[in-house]
């Protein structure tokens, strides 16, 4: 079946014409050993972005996060985010198998808790607890609807873990969204934390990869646990040059899909079937319910039409990106209306 507008996720971005002539002619080397100039350039950009000494190139967001915690935390210690945060959700139970941490979620709302209840999650120096070392949050939050971490609120939880002696974390997965809507640079929003990652392969359109960055200290530490999980990628700089297009050419462009999301979001909060809050969409990702129907069979019949979206539970969550512009989103409008007359 053709798919012919998919808002399934922006993971499915595919690289440019222009994106993949830059990766074919791009200069290569041995990453492990330093001598790829592609990556090089590509990590030296990232940690400019995001105002940090060092960076390092990984496969996935998912090894960014299972890296920074393996880092900051030892068996038994114990990781506060928020109860929808992705590592707790889509990451394999990689946290239990690879650093041997436990998480302790917390309620927030739409992805975002505050400063009481992060104190509260904060274990006592007894014995009998787990030992609370990192603090992480979701910028953008998946599950809680691309909903921004305000700045403010950053940080006071990030001083506040800081001085409690604890680390701080940052998935950053889609912080340049952010960045696009709120015009905070990514090294304001990155300042307090010890470690922060963002994504290549989504908004940003390139095929392949995360960056991860922080002090000297903890990406040399970093790099020791990418040699132990298998990411070393050789000569990465075809796929690194995907990166550099990207931040080259495609981050002031982000700012269209969160208007193509809020667009969307605005259409759907017009059919009287659809629950949705259209004013707390933030950025690309926009989650609604459709009254008296199954999500999973609603999902299906728009796939007659050439619609792809992603459903989680009771809920459809549709991710506008680079592949997908403004007349693709009246089309999946009409073909929403089609099916909720």
């Amino acid at each position: 079946m053709d798919i012919n507008i998919d808002l399934f996720s922006d993971t499915g971005t595919r690289p440019s014409d222009e994106m993949r002539e830059f990766m074919a002619k791009a200069e290569v080397g041995d990453e492990q050993l330093f001598e790829d100039p592609s990556v090089n350039k590509l990590t030296e950009m990232s940690a400019d972005i995001l105002g940090k000494e060092e960076a390092v190139y990984l496969p996935s967001g998912l090894m960014a996060n299972q890296i920074s915690f393996a880092v900051h935390c030892n068996p038994g210690d114990e990781i506060i985010m928020d109860e929808s945060a992705h590592p707790i959700h889509y990451e394999g139970g990689a946290t239990a198998v690879i650093s041997g941490a436990s998480i302790r979620s917390v309620e927030g709302k739409r992805g975002i808790f505050n400063l009481e209840q992060f104190e509260k999650a904060v274990r006592t120096e007894d014995y009998h607890d787990p030992q609370s070392k990192l603090l992480s949050i979701e910028q953008t939050s998946n599950l809680g609807g691309g909903t921004i971490w305000p700045l403010e609120q950053i940080d006071k939880l990030t001083d506040k873990a800081h001085e409690l002696g604890l680390k701080t974390h940052m998935d950053g997965a889609r912080l340049l969204n952010a960045v696009a809507a709120t015009e905070i640079s990514a090294q304001r929003y990155a300042a307090n934390f010890d470690s922060v990652w963002f994504d290549l392969s989504k908004g940003l359109g390139a095929p392949v990869g995360s960056v991860l960055a922080g002090s000297k200290k903890f990406i040399n530490e970093a790099r020791y646990w990418k040699q132990r999980l298998g990411g070393a990628m050789r000569q990465a700089g075809i796929i690194a040059a995907g990166g550099i297009y990207a931040l080259e050419n495609n981050l002031d462009r982000l700012k269209i899909d969160n208007e193509n999301a809020k667009l969307l979001a605005e259409e759907l909060a017009q059919i009287p079937a659809v629950e949705i809050d259209s004013s707390t969409v933030e950025t690309n990702i926009v989650i609604f319910k459709i009254k008296g129907v199954k999500s999973a069979e609603f999902a299906e019949n728009l796939l007659e039409d050439g619609l792809r979206v992603s459903v989680l539970h009771d809920k459809i969550r549709a991710v506008t990106h680079l592949d997908v512009n403004r007349e693709d989103v009246l089309d999946a409008i009409n073909i929403f209306k089609k099916y909720l007359k």
